[in-house]
């Protein structure tokens, strides 16, 4: 049921969506302590660690500390978007070039059929998750509002506190929803107005790219608040 002076329209329901999903995911991250933020509740799990202690080949950051990435491949659970990718006249090619993958994987990935492999994507911590919605959101104020000229994985300086990580994570998420909110309906569709170098973004009218980026945080502050859960009821 809509409730008074909810918006109606795609952009307002949009910012809306996203307003909530802010509000809720900053209540659910109150107390965060430095032990559970790093908290690795299996064995090879993606983290933010020290430089020269990552456990991945491509892990990354402009400091002391990095963001563990492993070799590129396509996750089973993006098999479909693959597919809705080719169908809306995307390149093989452009797809590859998007996950850093050759032309044969994602051919295969086409070609696939039956029941979808188990997904190896690694457990992440909370650390790691909230690394990678920092230098994404800060990429995506750079390639759509900003200079469009600095790598979003050197543009976050990660930090093992807790603490020090939201000081500097809400106000990078604060700017870019308030650059958001101040375009006009041209320049939502508008295909490449927004260049962010990983992924489909310079493809997209950025309506779909504003989709995306709120698909972005919802599930990942819910995998957060997941963490959470499973951290206090570890004994």
């Amino acid at each position: 049921m809509e409730t008074p002076g909810s918006p109606t329209d795609r952009f307002g329901l949009l910012l809306d969506q996203f307003d909530r999903a802010r509000e809720m995911a900053e209540v659910r991250l109150i107390g965060l302590s430095d032990e559970e933020y790093l908290w690795e509740p299996v064995p090879d799990c993606w983290s933010l660690r020290r430089r020269g202690e990552a456990v991945t080949p491509r892990a990354f950051g402009p400091g002391d500390w990095v963001l563990d990435l492993g070799a590129p491949d396509i996750p089973a659970n993006e098999y479909e978007e693959v597919g809705r990718q080719v169908a809306s006249g995307m390149s093989v090619e452009k797809i590859a070039e998007d996950w850093s993958v050759s032309v044969a994987r994602v051919q295969e990935i086409l070609d696939h059929t039956g029941p979808l492999e188990p997904d190896k994507t690694p457990v992440t911590t909370i650390a790691w998750r909230l690394g990678h919605l920092h230098f994404e959101f800060a990429g995506a104020w750079e390639w759509a509002f900003g200079e469009r000229r600095q790598d979003p994985k050197q543009m976050v300086d990660f930090s093992p506190s807790a603490a020090v990580t939201l000081e500097r994570f809400w106000p990078v998420i604060d700017r870019w929803r308030d650059s958001v909110g101040r375009m006009t309906e041209e320049q939502l569709d508008t295909v490449g107005f927004s260049q962010y170098p990983y992924g489909s973004d310079a493809d997209e009218p950025y309506i779909g790219v504003l989709s995306g980026a709120n698909l972005e945080f919802i599930h990942h502050m819910a995998e957060i608040a997941l963490l959470r859960d499973l951290w206090r009821a570890r004994f």
